[in-house]
């Protein structure tokens, strides 16, 4: 088994030394065009961040079990050396944009990733607003497993992208020169993937490279002012409401389905999926998103 250190873990004292950077940016230079902090929010982020160390650790032991028989059972071998790891980062960084699209378009998964979108605020807090259900993310690294790549690779690749898109989550970074702005997914593409408004909803996925999003049509430049949150928003502190509200929404959706079509809609069809009941006689309005990102 190869050993590669825990990315996230030697990031921490990174990560707070940039948030108590980025706040007291905020007090020396107020912007009145950006959303700044505010105590209760940050704190539920931080919040969130802390219990899914705690949930990740615990989902890590049927994952970890799959990946390892997944990977006995496949002949092919990744080796982790100095050149293949880029390689390696580069396939999960594609992998992860599939995944982040898809936990935003079917409900199920957008229970999960919700959290994340889950604040009107927009700094260095907002990244560590992580979901405590993440057991929804492993089918997406599958191939990777069955092409041979050793799963402590592919943890090890996860947690650097992860780590890599900390410092994209900040008003505080204008656009970048041009070729890092068309290439890497920066604060001003991940404001949009942030942003409430129609014409932001569900774009620039992107990890570490927003070239996937240019590629398979998913990409919008930032224009006007971003609308942080979802839709609909919750206006609650409380972690444990934040973590798990749309899981409750979509078991008040099911038990008021009237079909087994619709309870089958409500799950796996898109958050803001709603049955066409112009059969019955009522018109359906068109649906809305739940969420925004």
């Amino acid at each position: 088994m190869p050993h590669l250190p825990d990315v996230v873990l030697w990031s921490i004292p990174a990560f707070v030394l940039l948030t108590a950077l980025e706040l007291v940016s905020y007090r020396l230079h107020p912007d009145d065009r950006s959303e700044g902090y505010e105590a209760k929010d940050a704190a539920t982020s931080i919040g969130m961040g802390l219990g899914s160390l705690l949930f990740d650790a615990l989902w890590k032991i049927p994952i970890v079990a799959i990946y390892t028989a997944l990977y006995e059972l496949t002949p092919l071998r990744v080796p982790v050396l100095w050149w293949t790891l880029p390689l390696t980062l580069l396939a999960q960084d594609f992998f992860y944009y599939w995944s982040h699209r898809g936990h935003h378009v079917v409900r199920i998964l957008w229970a999960c990733h919700v959290v994340h979108h889950s604040s009107r605020k927009f700094n260095l807090t907002t990244a560590l607003r992580q979901p405590w259900t993440s057991l929804t993310v492993w089918p997406f690294y599958v191939p990777m497993v069955l092409a041979g790549v050793h799963p402590a690779a592919v943890a090890f690749c996860s947690s650097a992208n992860l780590v890599y898109q900390f410092w994209v989550h900040t008003e505080r970074v204008g656009r970048l020169p041009r070729p890092f702005e068309y290439v890497l997914n920066t604060p001003s593409h991940h404001r949009v993937h942030h942003a409430s408004q129609g014409g932001y909803l569900d774009r620039n996925f992107g990890g570490i490279l927003i070239v996937w999003d240019r590629m398979f049509g998913s990409f919008v430049p930032e224009g006007e002012r971003p609308v942080y949150g979802l839709t609909k928003n919750i206006h609650t502190y409380n972690p444990l409401r934040v973590a798990t509200h749309e899981y409750a929404a979509i078991g008040r959706d099911v038990k008021a389905a009237r079909s087994w079509r619709e309870r089958f809609g409500r799950v796996f069809r898109g958050p803001g999926w709603q049955p066409d009941r112009s059969a019955e006689g009522r018109t359906t309005p068109a649906a809305v998103p739940e969420r925004v990102a």
